[in-house]
């Protein structure tokens, strides 16, 4: 299988290394706009081009890792590549109905929504799904790469941007924890980096614990809890300086896109 890449920014780039790690068997090609951003992809002995027409023509699968704004230039420039081929759009924010408008006449087989996270560089993205023309046959050969970077939800678009805010945009707020938690561990009397490391793995071990036991979070945490205890203070004192209602203000903060 033949997969180019069109765009080799932060996502574009992040899902070209890890497929290029954990899903070696496919061919890949990269491109951008400009020469030096292919280095690191050339290195790893990923095919790089400046011309995305060519990497469009050579493909399978098209991966579209271009900001949203640039969709529709790119569409109507690999426009005669799409004949028979799966097209995979990572724009957040633009509706499948306007995607399904440019693609008209165009021939493609399928194509879809997808919104990945960093983590997909390291096999470990939370990749949100959505049909915008759907074949069950294109979703059996899509599905399994992104399973092999991670985990993959199938959802319908009216969740997409829910899945972006919570799992896109969450690698940002779930780090921003990281450096509060840091910046009190400092405080406490830990030196940096070891109160970074010690925040990073306390965060990998409770999600790793919840994920064994299939529990709810609130369950574990109930665990730690012991009455009159000092989590439960702490706990308490996030709780007054609104830390349940800033997430959810955080997550809901673009909320607008929706409407």
């Amino acid at each position: 299988m033949k997969i180019a890449i069109i765009g080799a920014g932060n996502m574009g780039g992040a899902t070209a290394l890890g497929f290029a790690k954990f899903v070696p068997e496919v061919e890949l090609t990269v491109t951008a706009a400009h020469a030096a951003t292919l280095g690191k992809f050339a290195v790893r002995g990923i095919a790089t081009t400046l011309d995305n027409v060519e990497a469009a023509t050579g493909a399978d699968i098209i991966i579209l890792g271009v900001k949203p704004w640039l969709v529709d230039e790119v569409l109507t420039q690999i426009r005669p590549a799409l004949q028979g081929k799966i097209l995979l759009s990572m724009a957040a924010g633009i509706p499948s109905a306007q995607i399904e408008e440019w693609l008209e006449g165009s021939g493609v087989l399928a194509a879809y929504t997808v919104i990945p996270n960093l983590a997909i560089e390291i096999g470990e993205s939370m990749t949100f799904m959505t049909e915008i023309l759907g074949d069950p046959a294109a979703e059996l050969q899509v599905l399994p790469l992104f399973n092999k970077v991670g985990k993959t939800l199938v959802v319908s678009e009216r969740q997409l941007h829910a899945g972006m805010m919570v799992a896109s945009c969450g690698t940002a707020f779930a780090l921003r924890y990281a450096r509060a938690a840091m910046e009190g561990g400092i405080q406490l009397g830990l030196y940096p980096r070891e109160a970074l490391e010690a925040v990073l793995q306390t965060m990998k071990g409770a999600a790793d614990l919840v994920t064994a036991h299939g529990t709810h979070p609130e369950q574990e945490i109930d665990r730690v809890t012991t009455p009159g205890g000092i989590t439960i203070r702490g706990l308490n004192a996030m709780e007054a300086g609104g830390f349940t209602a800033s997430v959810v203000d955080g997550l809901l903060s673009d909320n607008d896109s929706l409407r």
